[in-house]
């Protein structure tokens, strides 16, 4: 899409359009899509399951996957749909599957237990990425975050197997601290403070008060239970089996990080994506960013989106963010033909190549598309 394109869309006609769809298709969540979400939670639950059944006879990769890919469905999928409210609404649910309880103080070692702390997690994805999605301020803005890559001296492929390295660990290296920072400078804000300027050093530093509180609640939590308590439950089988399950929990590890940069990092990358400079000011503005800064992958079946974590639907779920899973296959045709209406590229593309995009905007080798001047209607 050309900036004169950009420019061009009629943003007082495309809310109304995108606005009715909203009541036509996304204004009640029923049981119907309750029980579907349960249906995909207990298919995380068979994949954690078929994971530790077999983890203690040897590590191996089959084992550490089904571990992984539960790990992911709890966050990708079940965490953060029902930390997005996309339940809230359906009468009767328990509580437990509701935005105000989920994951929250004691359950989130019940609920969705991962290096970032669930009210981090939700202040930094909830209330910031989503609503200023492509800018500055986007604490997940791909080329703005690897600006000191894109520019190092390194050569080019040296980026790459660095970006490797970084993928295979970033939930631990990059995202716990950093959702942690967005959640207190966001707590400083709204006392009335400045927020505080944190040094890398002093983030990792149990010595300082940034410090402890990453490890006392994000670090250890997550590493006690996962690579202490869980194989220690195994202690019946022998030695050996802990082991084993230790060793298999680690390889799970490194695949639940590999799988959730290749289907979280390309959502909002490529040099055919949007980034902005300025906040927009109205809905429609708002809306057409959140389809030009986002892009899709394959789509359907469950399976499919399954295995995505529902971030298939990204064009969708940043238009509408309290959706319920099962309501994401019935509105994307429809937003898709709006797009068509409007001559908004609507990207959809496997995940593979966006990927590529992506990594290719992250060592510098394209970058993202920057309005010279973002059009405001009122």
């Amino acid at each position: 899409m050309s900036i004169e394109n950009y420019h061009a869309v009629d943003r007082v006609q495309l809310a109304k359009d995108l606005d009715a769809i909203q009541r036509e298709l996304l204004s009640e969540t029923t049981q119907a899509d309750f029980e579907h979400l349960k249906k995909i939670e207990w298919w995380g639950r068979i994949c954690s399951i078929l994971g530790y059944s077999t983890a203690w006879i040897m590590p191996n990769p089959i084992s550490a996957y089904f571990i992984s890919q539960g790990n992911f469905t709890r966050w990708t999928t079940i965490a953060h749909h029902v930390l997005h409210r996309g339940y809230d609404k359906v009468p009767g649910i328990p509580k437990r599957y509701t935005s105000k309880v989920f994951a929250r103080g004691w359950r989130r070692y019940l609920d969705w237990l991962d290096w970032m702390h669930p009210d981090a997690w939700d202040t930094e994805h909830n209330d910031i990425h989503h609503y200023r999605l492509g800018e500055k301020a986007d604490p997940d803005q791909v080329e703005h975050n690897m600006e000191e890559l894109r520019n190092s001296p390194i050569p080019r492929l040296g980026r790459y197997i660095l970006l490797g390295l970084m993928a295979a660990s970033w939930k631990i290296i990059y995202y716990s601290s950093s959702t942690l920072n967005e959640h207190r400078a966001m707590q400083a804000k709204k006392a009335g403070l400045e927020p505080v300027l944190i040094s890398r050093a002093d983030v990792w530093n149990p010595l300082t008060k940034t410090g402890r509180d990453l490890w006392l609640s994000c670090m250890l939590p997550y590493s006690i239970v996962r690579f202490g308590v869980i194989p220690l439950l195994f202690t019946p089988l022998g030695p050996v089996a802990v082991t084993n399950v230790l060793l298999t929990s680690l390889m799970a590890e490194v695949i639940t990080n590999l799988h959730t940069f290749l289907v979280i990092g390309p959502n909002h990358a490529g040099e055919d994506v949007f980034m902005f400079d300025n906040k927009s000011t109205n809905k429609g503005e708002f809306y057409l960013r959140q389809i030009v800064g986002s892009a899709n992958f394959n789509t359907k079946p469950d399976l499919t989106d399954f295995l995505h974590g529902w971030l298939n639907y990204q064009i969708e779920h940043h238009l509408w963010p309290d959706m319920a899973l099962s309501q994401y296959q019935k509105v994307q045709p429809r937003v898709k033909a709006v797009c068509e209406k409007h001559n908004i590229p609507y990207l959809q593309e496997s995940v593979f190549i966006r990927l590529w995009k992506t990594l290719n905007v992250m060592v510098g080798k394209s970058s993202m598309i920057k309005p010279e001047q973002t059009l405001q209607t009122s």
